[in-house]
């Protein structure tokens, strides 16, 4: 029995000692060291409290397309009316319809302003906790921090950044799968069955590289420190895989809660908390495998030189 367990340890050593499987050990130290599951449920709760004024902003940005346009907005109406069967509830809707149309304006300046902090907010949220996995010391040293106006101007870029590598990607990826479903339809290839592989394959590689630009932009501009270049476009690559992961888990599951009662009232909204708290942890958990990584080095013991 001692033999097999002896053996056992062996073997968990050895394991161990892989190269890549000692990496995701020591960047799962680092995470769990430095709080990365309590950072994220904190990256979560700012998250969804920045889709309160974000949904300000389109409710008024329907007002002006639903005042623009009377036979869209008494379409709407009529589809409120007739739709709902609860004569109190459809009276409701429509009053929040004509709200929405009628003070289109200070919503959407309140909102707009309302975002715009909260943005900035979520990001310098965003930046501490990727900064405290990638620093060489837990504790935050005094010429760690900015100044307050530069800090808020530094975020302001950096979420000006990500939301326009979140256009990017969306506009890469809707633009490569409308023109990858043209082309198929306009050289009557949609049905060939070996083909579909290969087109789901393509509209995948696709997805990962929009996920790649965003996360690359996250990992270059919030840590403090300079990341080595080698391990900072691998951790991308893991989160750009990762990220593509949960969006499909998210696909599969968020249905499945629909049916149920209790998930139809709530499903959307456990789904939306789950969405983002996975993608914190994940974005954490990169940050920490990229500050984890070391170069490779040979090591002369006859002269104590390290040469790179």
């Amino acid at each position: 029995m001692n033999r097999f367990f002896s053996m056992c340890r062996f073997t968990v050593g050895k394991v161990k000692a892989f190269p890549p499987v000692d990496h995701l050990l020591r960047a799962a130290d680092r995470f769990n060291d430095r709080l990365g599951s309590q950072f994220g449920a904190a990256i979560t709760y700012f998250s969804f409290l920045s889709l309160i004024p974000i949904l300000m902003v389109l409710f008024a940005a329907a007002g002006f397309v639903l005042a623009s346009n009377s036979d869209l907005l008494t379409g709407l109406i009529d589809k409120i009316v007739t739709g709902v069967t609860d004569p109190s509830l459809a009276k409701t809707l429509e009053n929040t319809v004509n709200t929405a149309i009628n003070q289109r304006t200070t919503v959407g300046l309140s909102g707009l302003a309302i975002a715009l902090y909260s943005g900035i907010s979520w990001m310098g949220n965003l930046r501490e906790a990727i900064r405290a996995q990638t620093r060489d010391v837990w504790e935050r040293k005094p010429e760690d921090k900015d100044h307050l106006f530069l800090q808020y101007g530094k975020d302001f870029i950096a979420l000006t950044g990500l939301v326009a590598a979140l256009i990017f990607t969306v506009a890469l990826t809707s633009v490569a799968g409308s023109a990858q479903k043209t082309i198929v339809e306009a050289l009557g290839l949609g049905g060939i069955t070996w083909l579909r592989p290969a087109l789901t394959m393509i509209a995948l590689t696709i997805s990962i590289t929009a996920n790649y630009l965003m996360f690359l932009w996250i990992f270059w501009m919030l840590p403090k420190k300079k990341l080595e270049t080698r391990a900072l476009l691998q951790g991308t690559l893991l989160a750009a895989i990762g990220f593509e992961v949960i969006k499909f888990a998210m696909t599969m599951i968020l249905p499945s809660l629909a049916k149920s009662p209790s998930g139809a009232a709530f499903g959307s909204i456990i789904g939306l908390m789950a969405f983002f708290y996975f993608y914190a942890r994940l974005t954490l958990f990169c940050a920490a495998w990229i500050a984890t990584a070391t170069p490779k080095t040979v090591i002369n013991t006859d002269d104590d030189s390290v040469k790179s």
